[in-house]
């Protein structure tokens, strides 16, 4: 199709000086991108920007660019290809090729290549929270861009005229070279492909790892996923290492929390009394949710205390622990003021004097828990 046209215009320009050429081809190409610019894609940008997707007004806005760049030196690209105009001037069908059909080619490609990596990547930012299926989108956001770097470069070498054949044989020993040295790359890319399809976690969940790290999860690389931890620091961690690790996702399969206070309270207390009391803070607290309600249980008869655990929930595995300090605080005040005794293990040390000393007991010895020792005379028989 492209050398049908460039026939035609060869046929119609066979009789017209190179300069008219010229003119009328570059003329003609500026004028339908001005048009396309100003009448076609300001209205389309119009139109998209009241429709109900974002999508489309994307398109358009990162399109706008290459499309016009495209028509604007269409004209000057195929001044190279004309006999008319490559016949009529100083400079050889070469020399014009190299000058002013080559650029513009280049030009056009870059436009384009920018412009489809742009696309793309708009796209990802608009769908990377709108699901568990798109939790992938920012590391494959990272692999088109990759991909679209390495073809546009075999495109500019094409349009060049370089040879890639023997770049591809190169590229092949390279491969190998690249693949023994940057194998901890390469497990990583896998890894966190691996971490997708095995739905291990997403952008904003909170995970624990098996090394005791825990944060919220701001960024999934090709290489790697970051964390943001409590105190605002962010920690870096190899996908290959996700991935061969235990990893607790806390924010899934929902965002709450149940949150597990143990509360020890000394025998003889009303225990009826005491829940109902645990339940009312529980319930005032705003942190913890209403549904599920809080709910006590009675775990086991400990040494020196009921051993009992409030189960409550939170909205949000970061609100645990400022939930777990307030709630301690309004219990620990509460039980104050009621009178309620929140136990210590102790333990009772009897001394025995020595005139109340058993026969055969040595004065002093502990009268509960542990062994006796008991001092013997030392007797030598000689008989």
């Amino acid at each position: 199709m492209f050398d049908s046209l460039i026939s035609l215009l060869a046929t119609l320009f066979e009789e017209v000086p190179a300069w008219q050429a010229t003119l009328l081809l570059v003329g003609v190409s500026v004028g339908i991108a001005v048009i396309l610019e100003v009448v076609v894609l300001r209205t389309l940008l119009r139109y998209t920007s009241r429709t109900r997707t974002a999508y489309d007004h994307i398109l358009v806005g990162e399109l706008r660019v290459p499309v016009v760049l495209t028509v604007a030196l269409a004209g000057v690209y195929l001044l190279t290809q004309i006999p008319a105009v490559t016949q009529n001037v100083l400079l050889t069908s070469e020399q014009l090729n190299t000058f002013f059909g080559r650029p513009s080619l280049s030009v056009i490609i870059i436009a384009w290549a920018f412009a489809a990596n742009r696309v793309v990547n708009r796209f990802v930012e608009e769908v990377k929270d709108k699901g568990s299926r798109f939790d992938f989108a920012p590391v494959f956001s990272n692999v088109w861009t990759l991909v679209v770097f390495v073809g546009t470069i075999g495109a500019l070498l094409s349009v060049w005229e370089y040879s890639i054949t023997p770049l591809l044989g190169a590229a092949g020993v390279a491969g190998i070279a690249v693949g023994f040295a940057a194998r901890d790359t390469v497990a990583n890319f896998f890894g966190g492909i691996a971490l997708y399809f095995d739905d291990t976690y997403k952008l904003g969940d909170y995970i624990t790892l098996d090394s005791g790290e825990a944060g919220t999860v701001v960024k999934v690389g090709v290489r790697s996923t970051t964390l943001m931890m409590r105190d605002e620091v962010l920690i870096t961690v190899p996908n290959a290492a996700l991935n061969a690790a235990k990893v607790i996702n806390q924010s899934a399969p929902q965002r709450r929390k149940r949150l597990k206070l143990p509360i020890g309270v000394a025998y003889g207390t009303d225990i009826d009394e005491f829940e109902a009391l645990v339940l009312e803070i529980a319930e005032d607290e705003s942190l913890v949710l209403d549904s599920p309600k809080p709910r006590m249980r009675f775990r086991n008869f400990g040494d020196s205390a009921l051993e009992y655990e409030l189960l409550c929930w939170v909205g949000s595995p970061i609100r645990a622990n400022k939930t777990r300090h307030k709630l301690n605080r309004a219990i620990y005040k509460t039980f104050l003021e009621a009178g309620i005794e929140i136990p210590f293990p102790q333990r009772d040390i009897h001394v025995v004097p020595a005139s109340e000393s058993p026969e055969g007991e040595h004065p002093g010895a502990l009268a509960s828990g542990g062994t006796d020792a008991v001092e013997k005379p030392i007797t030598n028989d000689h008989s």
